[in-house]
Parts: C-alpha cells; structure tokens; sequence
C-alpha cells in the first residue's frame, strides 16, 4: 500500500472519529438541555452547565418564602 493511501485513509479514520465524537456531545448536551427544560429549571446554571467550578455557599432548591411570613 503506497503511503499517499496510508496518509488518505488515516485522515478519513481521524475526520470520522471527530464527527462522531461531535455529533455525540451534540445529542447530549440537546437531551439534557430538553431535559432540563422539561423540568422547568431554564435558567437553573447548575444544571445547564453542571462542570463548573464555582458553586455559592448559599445555594437554595424549591421555592423561597419571605422572612416575615
């Protein structure tokens, strides 16, 4: 097998590798994002972007009720 081939074929292995890795992360992060919608946490970033660094201590889950009542 002449090297120009080897060389062709390596390519087309890697670019489909990529793809797939590509359109798998796609189908993911659309899933979650649907799942996420589904659960009406829109704008919840924990959830949209779960491998953030940055949490707040004072992280609260469910409805907030005032003070006084």
């Amino acid at each position: 097998m002449k090297t120009s081939k080897r060389i062709i074929y390596g390519a087309a292995a890697i670019a489909f590798t990529g793809l797939l890795v590509y359109v798998t992360r796609r189908a993911n992060t659309y899933r979650r994002k649907a799942e996420v919608a589904n659960e009406g946490y829109e704008t919840a970033a924990d959830l949209l972007h779960p491998k953030t660094n940055k949490r707040f201590k004072k992280i609260h889950y469910g409805p907030v009720l005032p003070d006084n009542y």
